[in-house]
C-alpha cells in the first residue's frame, strides 16, 4: 500500500474533479471537447521554488526522521538513485509521486544541492517529465496519481521516459534499446567496480568518472544501434558522473572518495549509509561545475549518435555540446518541449510559462528568454 500523504490526497482529488473516464488522455479530442474539459480540470498553478536553505552545514541527515523504508508494491522508483533514496528515506513522499517544490527542498535539505543547479534540474524535469495542469510528476513510471494527461504528444512518463533527462550511456541502467531504461543494472555495477578497483583503489572518485564516462559511451556505440548522445542527454550525462562522488559521499569526509559498499546502497537500493550526513551546500555548486568540466576534458566526445547500426557514431552540428549553455536553454526551450506541447491553451499554456520562467533562472543574466508560447 502506498502512503496516504497530502500530496496523494490533491492527487486523488484533481482525478475526481474530471467528468470523464479517469486518468484517460486527452489526445484525439477535438477543440471544442477540449474546451469543455480543461476547465473543470483543478489546476495548480506552479509556485515560486523555495529560496536557499538557511543552513547549508553538514549535517546528520540518515536520523531518527528520515529512515530507511524500503518502498512498497506501487511506490514510484527510476532511474535515479538520488531521487529514489530521498523517497525511501521521507525526504520525499515515499510512493514517488512529487512536485518541484518538494524536490528541491528535498535535494538542499538531504544532500546539500545548491539552490541553483536545484531549481534547473527539478524544472526541466518538470517539463518534459511531470503533469503541468497539477503540477505533479513521478520520479519513476508514468502514474494514475499525477491525474488526467494534457493533450498528446505530451508524456508525463515520469522520470523513467527516454531520450529527454535519461537517456543512454547511464552508470548502471541499461540502454532503452535493450528494454529496461531504469532498474538496477548488476551486470554495469560490476564493471563500475572493476573501474573503480582499477583506477581508484577501491573507491568510485574524479579520476574513475573520467574512464567510466568515456567506457559506458564507447560500450554504447558499440552495442546500441540506436545510441543518443545530443542535448539535454549530454548534459546530463557528465552531470551524474559527478554528483556521484559529491552527494553520496559523507559531508564530514568530503573527499570525493566513494566506497563501493555506499555507492549499492544508492544506486541499487535508493538507501543512504547508517549516520550518513550531507554535503556542504555552499561548496557543490562549484564542485559540480568543476568536475563536470574535468570529466568532459579528460575524454572529450560531442554531441551525436548511431544512425541505425552499432559503431556509427555521426556528429549532431545542431545539438548543442557540454558548454554551449545558451543553446542548450534554447533548444531545450524551442525544441525539447515545443515537441511536447506544440500548441497548448489555457490554464496548460499559463503553467507552461510559468514554468519555463522557473527553469529560465538558472541562466538569467547570461542568456536571453525565449518566449514560445508568447509572454
Amino acid at each position: 500500500m502506498t502512503r496516504f500523504t497530502p500530496l496523494l490526497a490533491l492527487s486523488i482529488l484533481a482525478v475526481q474533479t474530471v467528468a470523464f473516464p479517469q486518468y484517460q488522455s486527452l489526445g484525439g479530442l477535438s477543440e471544442r471537447e477540449l474546451a469543455d474539459i480543461l476547465p473543470r480540470f483543478t489546476t495548480v498553478t506552479p509556485p515560486s521554488p523555495p529560496g536557499p536553505s538557511n543552513d547549508t552545514s553538514v549535517r546528520l541527515v540518515n536520523d531518527a526522521a528520515h529512515p530507511y523504508v524500503p518502498p512498497r508494491n506501487g511506490d514510484m522508483r527510476g532511474p535515479c538513485p538520488g531521487l529514489n533514496t530521498l523517497a525511501s528515506h521521507g525526504y520525499l513522499p515515499h510512493n514517488g509521486i512529487v512536485t518541484p517544490t518538494q524536490i528541491i527542498n528535498a535535494v538542499q535539505d538531504g544532500f546539500g544541492m545548491d539552490n541553483s543547479l536545484a531549481i534547473q534540474l527539478t524544472y526541466s524535469t518538470m517539463l518534459v517529465d511531470g503533469n503541468p495542469l497539477t503540477n505533479l510528476m513521478s520520479i519513476g513510471g508514468k502514474s494514475p496519481l499525477t491525474g488526467p494527461d494534457p493533450p498528446k504528444p505530451a508524456i508525463v512518463g515520469g522520470v523513467d521516459t527516454h531520450a529527454v533527462l535519461e537517456g543512454d550511456a547511464s552508470m548502471t541502467r541499461g540502454d532503452f534499446f535493450f528494454g529496461d531504461n531504469h532498474s538496477f543494472n548488476q551486470t554495469l555495477f560490476n564493471e563500475l567496480v572493476a573501474f573503480s578497483n582499477r583506477f581508484g583503489g577501491g573507491n568510485y572518485n574524479l579520476t574513475v568518472a573520467t574512464e567510466y564516462r568515456f567506457y559506458r559511451i564507447q560500450q554504447s556505440i558499440a552495442e546500441n544501434p540506436t545510441f543518443s548522445f545530443i542535448s539535454p542527454r549530454i548534459l546530463t550525462a557528465y552531470g551524474e558522473a559527478a554528483f556521484t562522488f559529491i552527494f553520496f559521499v559523507d559531508g564530514r569526509k568530503a573527499d570525493g572518495q566513494l566506497s563501493m559498499e555506499a555507492a549499492l546502497g544508492f544506486f541499487r537500493d535508493g538507501r543512504m549509509p547508517d549516520d550518513f550526513h550531507r554535503a556542504d551546500g555552499s561548496k557543490t555548486s562549484n564542485l559540480v561545475d568543476n568536475s563536470v568540466d574535468a570529466i568532459f576534458a579528460a575524454h572529450p566526445v560531442q554531441p551525436g549518435g548511431n544512425n541505425g547500426t552499432v559503431n556509427s557514431y555521426t556528429l549532431d552540428p545542431n545539438s548543442a555540446g557540454i558548454n554551449d549553455t545558451c543553446k542548450g536553454y534554447t533548444d531545450f526551450v524551442n525544441i525539447t518541449v515545443r515537441s511536447l506541447y506544440p500548441n497548448p491553451q489555457g490554464a496548460l499554456r499559463n503553467n507552461l510559462n510559468k514554468n519555463l520562467d522557473l527553469f529560465f533562472l538558472h541562466v538569467a543574466g547570461q542568456c536571453s528568454q525565449v518566449f514560445p508560447y508568447g509572454q
